[in-house]
């Protein structure tokens, strides 16, 4: 009689080729599960309703743009750059809305860090909001990353808020430059004395202006919202001037250019981030016609980056369509702090981020590498974070021409 060869019966042996299959399926499972346990929860506050919207979408749109990419790849590499063995975690964005409301952010802010528990905060273009924002995460050991709010006091004394972009003084500084260097003397200022931002753009501008050998003919101011300037550009008119500069938002600056067309004030004009919206243009019509502004991108520029970065974003959103400044920056600020999670000096193998011990000892290293980052290379320009954690990185002028924002040139500040 001829034995089998194996000493079971064809039921038992399915049973155990089973229980063996099931066993590899649970340790592949368990491996597969251990590297996406977690998700690296980012907290993002913009103004996407209200009266700021605009620039708070056009950013939404440059993080989300930044998270696919993350994400498509299996998401951040923790402790490949510090050694061990690397793990790849994706990331989670909780979102908020701030409405463009002053008071809302601060009880937004707080709740990302204390019920979401985030590894870290992106926020905002608007520097009042920003600055809600920046005393809470410092004083909770978040790291803060402002996408665009420029207001110089955002990082001081505050070794856990960093800036993406640019400063005011920075703004007002290159504008300057650029104004003497194509001959302008006698400038007007018309500033918004209800926004921190636009009086220190004018601060900065006319300290610069004046030092290379400019004059302030008119300085000029108006509250945010106002609709009548008939007065002050009568006055800019009278004085002499040979420019005006309007370090403002694109809402005033916009319904300001219509009335110095009408009052035939024929001297070019010159502004700061605050015009960066295709809304000033379709208020201002022709009247914006040849004027000048600081931005942090521009969609002409010849960079291989930035021209990859645009037919990206015109595959999402159409052949015509063009990522604005505040796109850009914002999705270099969710690429940069990425990287730096990356570099930041963390153990994947005991990464627990429900232990608030645990979470804090994360941000901190965050924070960390995020103090080291040098020469990334951004959309938006290279970028490396100064000891005061503002960055160095270039700004972009641009120029009105034909109802669109033409690349002029691009500055390193210094």
């Amino acid at each position: 009689m001829r034995h089998p060869a194996f000493p079971f019966s064809p039921s038992l042996w399915i049973t155990i080729c089973a229980f063996f299959l099931q066993s590899c399926q649970k340790k592949v499972t368990r491996e597969y599960g251990k590297e996406f346990q977690e998700s690296i929860c980012i907290g993002v506050f913009q103004s996407l309703s209200g009266t700021e919207a605009c620039f708070g979408q056009d950013a939404m749109i440059g993080i989300q743009m930044a998270n696919d990419r993350i994400n498509a790849q299996g998401g951040i590499l923790i402790g490949g750059k510090s050694g061990g063995i690397p793990l790849r975690y994706p990331i989670k964005l909780i979102v908020r809305d701030n409405q463009s409301r002053a008071g809302e952010t601060s009880a937004i802010v707080r709740e990302l860090i204390s019920r979401d528990r985030v590894v870290a905060l992106i926020g905002e273009v608007a520097s009042g909001r920003t600055l809600e924002a920046a005393p809470i995460a410092q004083r909770y050991g978040v790291p803060l990353i402002a996408n665009a709010a420029s207001n110089d006091r955002i990082t001081q004394g505050k070794d856990f808020v960093f800036r993406a972009s640019y400063s005011d003084s920075q703004q007002g500084q290159v504008i300057a430059e650029y104004m003497r260097s194509i001959g302008k003397i006698h400038a007007a200022i018309l500033v918004d004395v209800s926004r921190d931002s636009s009086t220190t753009i004018a601060d900065s501008f006319q300290k610069q202006f004046v030092v290379l050998g400019g004059c302030i003919v008119a300085d000029l101011a108006y509250n945010g919202g106002d609709k009548d300037f008939q007065a002050q550009l009568t006055t800019v008119k009278e004085s002499g001037a040979d420019c005006l500069f309007l370090p403002g938002y694109y809402t005033d600056c916009a319904t300001s250019m219509k009335q110095a067309q009408l009052l035939e004030l024929k001297l070019d004009v010159f502004g700061a981030d605050g015009w960066d919206s295709t809304d000033l243009i379709r208020v201002a019509k022709e009247s914006a016609e040849g004027a000048v502004f600081v931005s942090a991108f521009s969609a002409e520029d010849p960079d291989p980056r930035v021209q990859a970065f645009v037919q990206n974003y015109q595959r999402k959103h159409g052949k015509g369509e063009r990522p604005m400044a505040f796109t850009a920056t914002a999705f270099d600020t969710l690429m940069l702090l990425a990287d730096a999670i990356e570099r930041a000096k963390i153990d994947p193998q005991n990464l627990n981020l429900h232990d608030v011990s645990e979470l804090q000892k994360f941000r901190r290293a965050v924070r960390n590498a995020l103090s080291e980052t040098r020469g990334y290379k951004g959309i938006s320009g290279q970028i490396t974070f100064e000891e005061s954690r503002d960055s160095r990185k270039p700004l972009v002028l641009l120029r009105i021409r034909n109802g669109k924002f033409r690349f002029l040139q691009k500055v390193t500040p210094e």
